[in-house]
C-alpha cells in the first residue's frame, strides 16, 4: 500500500501535468477583432443609461458599414445560392450560440414570408433544438458534431453551406464546411474577423468587420446585429431572384393565419383594380395563392390553365405573364 503522503505527492503531481497540457491546448484568441477591447467603452460600468443607449447607438453604425463593405461578396452568395437552389439544391445555415440561433431564425421564417417546403433552407445549430433556449455553447468545439451533421442531412453537390461563426475558429462550424467540401456543394463562410486572422477555403467570403464589441468579446452585438443583416439580405435576395416576390410584394406569402390573409387580400386588391371584398373572392378561388389570383386577374385564364404555365415558368409571375402576352395593367 502507498505511503498516504506519497499518493498525495502523485495526485498533485499529475494534477500539474494535465493543468500545463490543458493550458497548452488552449487556443489564444485575444487577437482576435471580436475579442478586442473597444477603447470607447472603457467606462461603460459608469454610464448613465442615456449615455449608454448613446454609445450603442454610436456604435451600432458600424454594422452598415460593415454590410457596404461586403456588398460584392453578398451579390455573389445571393447569385449562387440562385442557381443552386434552381437545380433543385437547398439552403444550409450552420452555427453555434448566437451565430446559429440567427441562422435557424432566418431559415423557419422562408416559409411563411415565400412558401418555400421546409427543407429548403434549413438552419443547423450545435446542441440541436434545445440549443435555441439555453446556453450549449460548450458544443461547438466538437468539430466532428459539424461533420456529422452535413451527413445526416446528405448533403450533395447541390446544395448551398453557410457556415457562420463571429469568431470565425469554432471548430463545428470548421468541421461542418470541410465536410460540405467534400461532397461538392458550395461553401459560404460568414464571419466578423478579417481574412489575415483566419482564411478559410471557400466559395465565398464574407467578413463583417464591425469592431470591438462594446462589451468585450459579446458578439451577440455588433457581429450579430451584422450577421442578421446579411442573412436577410441572402435570403431575401436569393426568394426575389427565385420569382417569389413581384415588385416589391411577397406574392408567395403563405396565407397561415389573420395576419397574413389580410395581407394577402391586400396584395392582391392594391395591384389590381378590384375591391377588397372581390380581391378576398379572388383569392378564395385560386386556392389561397395570391400568385395564381394575380395571374387570372391579368391573364384571364382559367385556374387550371394558369397554374400550368406558373409551374412552367418555375412559379414567375412576370415570366408567365410574358409567356401569354399579358401585363399588369
Amino acid at each position: 500500500m502507498l505511503n498516504p503522503l506519497l499518493y498525495s505527492l502523485i495526485l498533485i503531481f499529475f494534477a500539474i501535468i494535465c493543468q500545463g497540457s490543458s493550458m497548452k491546448d488552449l487556443q489564444e484568441r485575444g487577437h482576435l477583432l471580436t475579442e478586442q477591447v473597444n477603447p470607447n467603452s472603457h467606462n461603460l460600468d459608469q454610464l448613465s443609461s442615456l449615455e449608454l443607449v448613446d454609445l450603442f447607438n454610436q456604435e451600432e453604425q458600424r454594422t452598415l458599414e460593415a454590410i457596404a463593405t461586403s456588398r460584392l461578396q453578398l451579390a455573389q452568395a445571393v447569385d449562387m445560392t440562385t442557381q443552386a437552389l434552381r437545380q433543385g439544391g437547398r439552403l444550409f445555415y450552420i452555427g453555434a450560440g448566437t451565430s446559429g440561433r440567427l441562422g435557424v431564425l432566418d431559415a423557419a421564417e422562408c416559409p411563411p414570408t415565400f412558401c418555400t417546403p421546409s427543407d429548403l433552407v434549413q438552419g443547423i445549430i450545435a446542441g440541436g433544438a434545445g440549443a435555441l433556449v439555453r446556453s450549449s455553447e460548450d458544443l461547438e468545439d466538437r468539430r466532428e458534431d459539424g461533420s456529422q451533421a452535413i451527413a445526416l442531412r446528405h448533403v450533395t453537390n447541390l446544395d448551398v453551406v453557410v457556415g457562420i461563426t463571429a469568431g470565425g475558429t469554432t471548430p463545428f462550424v470548421h468541421g461542418a464546411l470541410e465536410a460540405a467540401t467534400q461532397r461538392g456543394a458550395k461553401t459560404i463562410f460568414i464571419a466578423c474577423i478579417p481574412v489575415e486572422q483566419l482564411s478559410v477555403d471557400v466559395d465565398v467570403d464574407i467578413r463583417l468587420l464591425v469592431g470591438p464589441e462594446l462589451l468585450a468579446g459579446s458578439t451577440r452585438l455588433k457581429a450579430g446585429t451584422a450577421t442578421k443583416m446579411a442573412l436577410n439580405i441572402l435570403s431575401t435576395g436569393v426568394m426575389v431572384r427565385l420569382g417569389k416576390v413581384y415588385g416589391n410584394r411577397m406574392v408567395d406569402v403563405a396565407v397561415k393565419n389573420q395576419k397574413l390573409r389580410d395581407r394577402a387580400v391586400r396584395i392582391v386588391a392594391d395591384l389590381t383594380e378590384l375591391s377588397r371584398d372581390e380581391a378576398g373572392e379572388l383569392l378564395n378561388q385560386s386556392d389561397d395563392s395570391v400568385k395564381l389570383a394575380l395571374f387570372i386577374n391579368w391573364s384571364g385564364l382559367e385556374k387550371e390553365e394558369g397554374n400550368r404555365i406558373l409551374l412552367e415558368c418555375q412559379g414567375n409571375l412576370r415570366a408567365a405573364l410574358e409567356k401569354v402576352g399579358a401585363s399588369d395593367s
